[in-house]
Order: structure tokens, then sequence, then C-alpha cells
């Protein structure tokens, strides 16, 4: 069943005018058309899930509606009035607010001045009200059961901590029409997603729409609605969820079954493993000891040449911050790192990379990319030396390494002139890859690697880790996805409170298993 805009689909939770109608909406940036005619419509008081790949125009048509874009062509309806949001402050004032994936905090400024940036309670001689500010902030997050002190310093909270920050945010601006909340999840434990599951049921029961953006379809059931798929910047159905199973949205998102993007399934869960290498090279990587005071102790394993190691663990385990300071990011204090065989005494990333070690970061455009350059310049960036002639660097040895890396990580832009902000996530994520894969590294350590990209992205992204490894090269993952975790992991390493406590080959690794570990606290490491 399609939509046809400005009415409600039956069955959808509401009747009569639509809380969301978008009429024959486009929008292009130079030669790529990110939105094609889109026309569907949401219902008061309903959770909406919008799907679609990387690319597909999820974003765009959210930056349109909240202010952020304006539309080339077509319409916004809000509550059967047509609406235009020139700012996010103009689409705020109107009661729609976008909590994105990413959280864009001031880290100086206290939790509580970051909730009411822009919209500070005054009093009547127009100085703020810190007082009534600081109150209205404990109740916004008692209310989101976030556990956190309306005084501490954003400088200080994990990436799920902010993210409960924004979305306190939100409730403060006084969101009651509808609220865009995209990949809202990716950063959050278990625990902390049924919290603001609670939050968003709450927030639809007394009567505010939600479209809820995420590439975690097993975490859409019994939560939305109707769903909205979108491909190629065009809208392909907006239905019940009642009508669709996972195969069927993988379907209709990717326009090929889910056989095809993994052969051997049935089911999205049941994912033919890696098959474990018959002969595994030298260890290229060995961690004696290491710890970095306050943060994580006596980490100790091996990752050997042709060999996938998956570390897993809840968010804020360690993990991170264990390969930055392998990568050298921040030295430390104690414990000793071999690469191929050879003791390093770790000062900075420059020398990591020196000795064939590269790090994929979780957060890719804070610290992967130089979001407003080229595609081209960001891939060429680390192998400048290589590339130069006394000094002097060959335009055409550049282009001709971009086009070859883009290629073949299939990274879909223009030209490679294009700016990588102006990149789907999943691109540039592949773009990050592409950069270190230049250098030709024998270890890659790859944190949250298919972080907030859509499932044919992420095949893609496995097929390729797949490929590096067979080709000889040492690979540490580090993933909060435990479906990943088994079907990419040749062992898999758990880390808690700071220590591994687990260590299980191929064969004894479960979900029940990994998630055991997970939850233990200071236990002896291995």
């Amino acid at each position: 069943m399609i939509a046809t805009p400005g009415t409600v689909l039956e069955g959808s939770a509401g009747s009569g005018v639509a809380r969301l109608s978008v009429s024959q909406l486009s929008k292009s940036f130079g030669g790529i058309h990110a939105l094609r005619a889109v026309s569907f419509d949401i219902a008061p008081g309903e959770i909406h899930a919008l799907l679609g790949e990387n690319g597909a125009g999820k974003s765009t048509l959210v930056k349109i509606v909240s202010g952020l874009h304006v539309a080339d062509h077509g319409e916004v309806f809000l509550d059967g009035v047509p609406r235009l949001f020139r700012t996010p402050m103009e689409a705020r004032r109107a009661g729609v607010v976008a909590v994105y994936q990413d959280p864009k905090l001031f880290p100086h400024l206290d939790v509580t001045e970051n909730i009411f940036m822009g919209v500070q309670p005054l009093h009547r001689l127009g100085t703020i009200d810190r007082r009534r500010m600081y109150d209205r902030s404990a109740e916004l997050l008692c209310d989101l059961e976030a556990g956190l002190s309306p005084t501490a310093m954003v400088a200080g909270l994990s990436i799920g901590e902010m993210q409960f920050v924004e979305f306190a945010r939100a409730m403060a601006e006084g969101v009651d029409r509808l609220l865009f909340l995209d990949e809202p999840t990716a950063a959050l434990t278990p625990s902390e997603t049924e919290r603001l599951f609670r939050v968003v049921r709450r927030l639809r029961d007394r009567g505010t729409s939600i479209v809820f953006i995420s590439h975690r379809l097993e975490e859409l059931e019994d939560l939305v609605d109707s769903v909205t798929v979108l491909r190629d910047g065009q809208h392909v159905t907006t239905r019940a969820a009642a009508e669709l199973d996972e195969a069927a949205v993988v379907r209709l998102m990717v326009g090929r079954s889910i056989e095809d993007l993994y052969p051997g399934r049935t089911e999205l869960a049941a994912e033919t493993p890696r098959a474990v290498p018959s002969h595994l090279g030298e260890v290229r990587l060995s961690v004696r000891g290491l710890a970095q005071r306050g943060v994580f102790e006596n980490v100790s394993f091996d990752v050997r040449a042709g060999e996938v190691v998956a570390m897993a663990g809840l968010v804020g385990a360690g993990r991170s911050e264990i390969a930055q300071t392998i990568f050298g990011a921040t030295p430390p204090t104690s414990g000793q790192i071999f690469v191929d065989g050879k003791l390093t005494k770790v000062s900075n990333p420059r020398q990591m990379l020196s000795l064939g070690l590269a790090y994929l970061p979780e957060d890719r455009d804070g610290e992967g990319l130089i979001p407003r350059l080229s595609i081209m310049r960001n891939l060429v960036l680390p192998i400048m030396g290589r590339l130069s002639h006394f000094g002097v660097v060959s335009p055409a040895r550049e282009r001709d390494v971009s086009r070859r890396y883009a290629a073949d990580l299939q990274i879909k832009a223009q030209t490679i002139d294009q700016a990588v902000a102006t990149l789907s996530g999943g691109n540039r994520q592949k773009v990050v890859l592409a950069k270190w894969l230049a250098m030709n590294p024998g270890v890659l350590i790859l944190d949250e690697p298919t972080h907030g990209i859509d499932i044919g992205t992420k095949a893609h992204v496995h097929a390729i880790v797949r490929s590096l490894a067979e080709r000889g090269l040492a690979i540490l993952l580090i993933s909060s996805d435990l479906p990943e975790v088994l079907r990419m992991g040749d062992r898999v390493i758990v880390v808690a409170d700071g220590r591994i406590t687990g260590v299980f080959s191929r064969a004894d690794a479960t979900q029940e298993a990994i998630m055991s570990a997970a939850s233990r606290r200071r236990e002896l490491g291995r």
C-alpha cells in the first residue's frame, strides 16, 4: 500500500489530517539527485521508520523538514498547513526537532548549558534564570533515566551519554509535534537503548510523531507503527510495519534479497560466518600487559597475519582506548607492544604508521577525515611522500591512486574532487578505509567499521575485510554488533571495565558467552 500525500494510512496510529506530509519533494547537490519527487505521510502520534541505504536521501529529507536545507521543488505540510522552515530554530518553535547520529555539543560547557543552549529561561529583566534552568535540566534527565548530573562537563561523557544530552535538549525545546531520531541507538548499550525506547513510546502516547532512522532492523520490531523506504532518492513504499518482515525491508531498501547480499543465509541473523583460515602467518601484532592508568590494565593478546580478531564489549568498556594506545594516540603507562616481532616504544601515530600499523577510528568525521577537503585530498594525505619526486607531488599520480582506491571500494561520488562532507555516512567510511589501505599496512585496527552504515554497505565492508585478511593483513576489529563479531572474528576477545574477561575460539563464541563476559566487572584478565 503506497501512501498518497495529505492522508493517513489505514491502520496507522491516527486518522484524518497527517502530522507530516511531504509532496513531490526534490533536492539536488550539483549533479547528484538526493531526492526525486518524494511523497508520503506520517500520522499524528505514531512511530514511523524511515529506511534506506546510505545515500538513499533520508538525511536530506530530514534536513529539509527541520530547516537545514531548502527543497528545490515540492512542499512540506505540518498538520495540513504548508510550512517552509529556513532555520532549525524556526522548526523548533513549531515543535519540530531533529536529533542526529553524531552529537553536536560544546565539550567545555556542562550538561545543562548544552541542553538549554539558545533556549535559556530568563528573568523578567532578561538575564538567564540559572536556578530554573538547572532544576528543569534535572527533571529532563530524570525523565530520560539518563543518570547524569546536570553540572557534569560534557568533555568527560561517553558518546552514549552525550546522545542522552541531545535527547534532553530536544525535550527542552518543547518537541510536541514531530521528532526525528537519526541512528539514535548507534552508540548506546542495550540497557540505554531500552531506556530510549521507553521515552519514545511515552512521547507517542502524548501525541508526538517520531521518525526513527536506523540501520539496525532488528530493533524496529515491536517499536514502529509504519515504515517508509527510500532508494536512490526515490520513494519506494510506505506501509504498516505489520505488513513487512526483515527480508522484505531489505529487498525494498537495496533492490536485492538477503541471499544476494549474504550468500548462504536464510534470515538476517544467520549470515554464514567467515571461514576460519586453515593456515595463519606469523604474529604481526603482540600486546603484553598493556595499561593506561585509570582506563584499562593488563591487556595481552596477539593478532597473526591473515587473522581477524574481533574485540567485543559494551560501550565504555575501554576497547577504543586500547586501540588508541596501540596506535600511539595516548602512549601506555606500562606494558609492551611488538610489531612484526620487534619491541616498539610507542610515542605517536606517525611512528606506528611508519611500522605498518593503521587505525580506522570510530569517529570517522572528527578523527579520520577532513570533511571540507575532496575525496582525492583525503586519500592521498598519508602518502604524499610516496607520490612526490624531489618534494614535488605529481597531480597525475594523485589522481591515479585516488581513482583506483575509489573504484576498489566502490565509493559513490560524482568525481574524486567532490568534498567528503557531501558523501553519505557509508561512503565517508569507505574513504577513511581507502586512505589507510593506500599505505599498504601490515596491521589494521578497525574501530566500529560499520557504525551507522546500511546493510548493503555493511556487506561490502565485510567483503573488503575478508579480502584484506586473505591477502595477509592482521586485523583487529572492534565492534558492538554481536552478529558482526560472530560472523567476522576468527577469535573473539571480550573487554569489560578495562580488562579482558574472555577469549573465545570461533567454535566457542556464542552471543550468550560474549554477553556474559562483557557484563563482568573487575575480573582477572587473560
